[in-house]
């Protein structure tokens, strides 16, 4: 298959699926059918064991939605699924396909970068990542894998204080909250994840894709809950308050949400 918004490869028993937008690798809804596609690639590919999922550059794993075309589509990314970007459909094969996922984090993973490197079933970060949540400084909402799957992996007071307060985190502190499994240097980023790829591959894979479904039965119950916050979050994004945050983003300001106050 031929990508224009990432880079595909696979070599070794090792598929690696990078999203390529630089500088900060955010998403349209292009970029996650392309993703979509790759991850169908590789989860059904026998030849493939473990999949490497990072980003381009040395700045950003991934920093959530693309906010000029959230702006420009103006009811979100103009694409399918509910909120018009099928992040939903995304998130499930990650999750589906058996055999590990592992997410390279080199830089920022930032609201729907940091949900998607917490869905992955490892991840690896670079001493210069940083982790967060920025949905209600822009207007934006998650209401399933990065609100009550973060809360299983961090704890639910660390979870409330992401989404809360909007802050960001250090590689250091998303390691002791247990939200990712590896911190090394920025050069040893791609050694290290090698060295867990090849321990992996060493495995039975019949074995790893029976561990992997039964976590994921674990926490299935929170699809169901994603699924019904997206409609939420569709209608949300219709208001004037969610396009007052987008519109400040854009426009590098603060946004005034003070008159939607509950």
């Amino acid at each position: 298959m031929s990508y224009q918004d990432i880079l595909y490869d696979a070599a070794d028993g090792i598929a690696r699926i990078t999203i390529n937008r630089p500088d900060y690798n955010a998403l349209t809804a292009g970029t996650v059918e392309e993703l979509i596609k790759a991850f169908n690639q590789a989860g059904w590919d026998k030849s493939v064991r473990v999949i490497v999922f990072g980003g381009a550059g040395a700045k950003a794993f991934c920093t959530g939605g693309d906010q000029k075309a959230h702006q420009a589509h103006g009811s979100y990314y103009g694409g399918r699924g509910v909120i018009g970007i099928p992040i939903e459909e995304l998130i499930g094969i990650m999750r589906a396909v058996p055999k590990p996922v592992i997410a390279r984090v080199q830089g920022y993973a930032i609201g729907a970068g940091n949900i998607l490197a917490t869905v992955c079933d490892l991840t690896i970060a670079a001493d210069r990542a940083q982790f967060g949540q920025v949905g209600p400084r822009v207007g934006s909402v998650d209401t399933g894998w990065g609100s009550a799957y973060l809360a299983r992996l961090i704890g639910e007071k660390r979870a409330r204080e992401f989404w809360f307060l909007c802050r960001r985190y250090s590689a250091q502190q998303a390691l002791a909250m247990g939200l990712v499994n590896a911190v090394v240097p920025f050069d040893e980023l791609d050694a290290e994840v090698s060295r867990w790829c090849e321990e992996i591959k060493g495995m039975s894979p019949t074995a790893l894709a029976i561990s992997k479904r039964a976590f994921n039965a674990a926490s299935a119950h929170i699809g169901g809950i994603n699924d019904l916050g997206m409609y939420l979050t569709r209608m949300f994004y219709d208001t004037e308050e969610s396009q007052e945050g987008v519109k400040a983003f854009n426009e590098k300001r603060k946004p005034d949400f003070d008159k939607y106050a509950r």
